[in-house]
């Protein structure tokens, strides 16, 4: 029996073969990168490859590193293994690394959804051995609606704080959810305004060639008068900090998967919650596991044990294993105590799977 092509270390998933590894978290020599989020990109490799969109917002957030990027669908050899990136759809710049070597072939899907955005190059099922697959909600919990429902609630929640005269700040992470936001914005409301997390991530995919609608960095000359008539951009960072409070009164605003869990957006102090992940929901990451063909499929971070057996009673060959990843959703715990007893029901094939667990 040939000996696995990748396996997990506790420097990351590693390629013997090849000599490099897959979003190591420990310093290493050769690091495929993912996507460009700060629990898949560490600091401290000696040579980095990733997308050719991953280029700018990786030398902002590491610095001066070696760094090779390569096109989607692009091929490079490391001693004698192919590498091979597809989009993941999760954010700009953001990939599936297809590992093959003598017939042996392995996909790290890094963090994924499967909904096309508009923004980042949409999710593509690649066709392989066996699958590294995250987890973030896999739960049942867990179904997302349709982008486009979700962006007309946040228009219609920002124009109608314009007419109140109070400000909305609406809450994402700086390198994803942010640039979807922006996009998807109705700009005949007004301005957006953007913390400068938010606008340095901006600018970096700006100059890798990335077309984002206009954006205006807050300073401390920015007229709060000004501000209030549009929107601003914050990250999670910002949350209960004196920069948040100097723009009261204001509406504020959290864009999060955890969102669809009530305690979540009280335990933000969140005026609105809206659910929004760069991240796939329970049915798509189902769908996207089933599309692979994979022969076995791993799981590295998100409700791995629960995943894992229903996975198991459908007829896949799953296994749980343990990773460092997961943090760019929200580093938050956000377990809430309507999903504990789904956590212990498995669904079995013949049932409604939505209803486990669902939120009424």
């Amino acid at each position: 029996m040939a000996k696995p092509l990748l396996e997990f270390t506790d420097r990351g998933i590693y390629c013997e073969t090849g000599k490099f590894y897959i979003d190591p978290w420990k310093p290493i020599d050769d690091a495929v990168i993912t996507h460009a989020h700060a629990d898949h990109a560490y600091w401290g490799h000696k040579r980095y490859l990733a997308h050719h969109l991953s280029k700018e917002v990786l030398l902002y957030r590491l610095g001066d590193i070696q760094l090779e990027t390569i096109e989607y669908g692009e091929t490079v050899v490391k001693n004698g293994v192919e590498i091979c990136l597809f989009p993941a759809g999760h954010v700009i710049g953001s990939a599936q690394v297809r590992v093959s070597y003598k017939g042996q072939v392995w996909v790290v899907s890094g963090d994924y959804k499967t909904e096309d955005d508009g923004v980042c190059a949409p999710f593509e099922p690649v066709k392989c051995h066996h699958f590294i697959s995250e987890c973030t909600f896999g739960m049942p919990v867990y179904s997302w609606k349709p982008q486009q429902q979700i962006l007309f609630d946040v228009n219609n929640w920002w124009a109608n704080n314009v007419e109140q005269g109070v400000a909305t700040v609406i809450v994402g992470y700086s390198l994803g959810k942010a640039q979807r936001i922006l996009q998807n914005l109705d700009l005949g409301i007004g301005k957006v305004y953007t913390h400068g997390v938010i606008e340095n991530t901006n600018e970096a995919l700006r100059r890798n060639g990335v077309l984002l609608n206009a954006t205006e960095r807050i300073t401390i000359d920015t007229p709060k008068d000004e501000v209030r008539k549009g929107i601003i951009l914050a990250p999670p960072s910002s949350v209960g900090t004196p920069w948040m409070r100097k723009f009261q009164p204001y509406s504020f605003g959290y864009c999060s998967g955890w969102m669809a869990l009530r305690g979540a957006k009280r335990r933000r102090a969140a005026d609105r919650g809206f659910v929004l992940s760069d991240h796939a929901d329970w049915d798509g990451l189902v769908s996207a596991i089933d599309a692979t063909g994979c022969e076995c499929v791993y799981l590295t971070h998100g409700y791995t044990a629960f995943f894992t057996r229903y996975l198991n009673e459908i007829g896949f060959n799953a296994r749980e294993v343990h990773t460092l990843y997961g943090d760019d959703e929200d580093p938050t715990n956000v377990i809430d105590e309507e999903i504990t007893e789904s956590r212990d029901k498995v669904p079995s094939s013949g049932e409604d799977i939505k209803e486990i667990g669902e939120i009424s």
